[in-house]
């Protein structure tokens, strides 16, 4: 799962930041409006934490009218030092899931995270389910039938964005932006996923899992249950 942070407090920056890490989200950051239109425009996340108040720059109600124009589906919690009705209004009625007035505990704005990613992407559910795999999106775990599947951080990140988009076709450079970030631009060569996925079929087959990784040559996998 991939967040992008929007703050121009830095200290408030790196304590949301170590809290995301903590759960094994990948996290980019924006600190000023010019860079977050760019990677919102460039790219995609399953959640993003957006302050209103950005300070000497176009305010984060502003990315959120960007958002809308892009008809970008991310979603999107509000964060801000002013707890303003009017400000919470505005940002809803452009399309945030959520708000959050500062100061806000940690805790909550986690909790806050797993709930507009389970609504925004696994339709409010905490599994997912393709044959006899079974993965608890809360828990960041996997199953094939009862007995846990065991997988690193990456081929987890790998299955769950492969078993989301299940019997579509994922392009290999958006398999590889969503799971490794944007950083990604610079890699030579998509190697690396043609690595994971050749350990996840393993663990697949291995545990007699119902489910096929097919590869299109040229162009990136596609996911079907047997």
């Amino acid at each position: 799962m991939k967040i992008l942070v929007i703050e121009d407090e830095a200290a408030m920056l790196d304590n949301i930041v170590d809290a995301l890490k903590g759960e094994q989200y990948l996290v980019e950051t924006a600190d000023n409006y010019d860079s977050a239109i760019q990677k919102v425009s460039d790219y995609q996340y399953d959640c993003i934490v957006l302050d209103i108040s950005l300070q000497n720059t176009r305010d984060g109600l502003d990315i959120l009218r960007e958002l809308k124009k892009l008809n970008k589906a991310d979603g999107v919690i509000i964060v801000s030092a002013k707890n303003s009705l009017d400000d919470k209004v505005a940002g809803l009625d452009l399309g945030a899931d959520d708000y959050l007035a500062k100061p806000f505990h940690l805790s909550e704005l986690l909790a806050r995270v797993k709930a507009v990613i389970r609504r925004r992407s696994f339709s409010g559910n905490d599994h997912i389910n393709a044959g006899n795999l079974k993965i608890d999106i809360s828990q960041q775990s996997a199953y094939v039938g009862e007995q846990p599947f065991i997988t690193n951080r990456k081929e987890f990140e790998v299955l769950l964005y492969l078993v989301t988009n299940k019997n579509r076709l994922v392009n290999r450079a958006a398999l590889a932006e969503h799971v490794w970030g944007d950083h990604i631009d610079s890699a030579d060569n998509f190697d690396f996923i043609y690595s994971q996925i050749k350990n996840i079929r393993k663990k697949l087959k291995d545990a007699k899992a119902l489910v096929d990784i097919q590869s299109i040559y040229g162009v990136g996998y596609k996911l079907q249950a047997e």
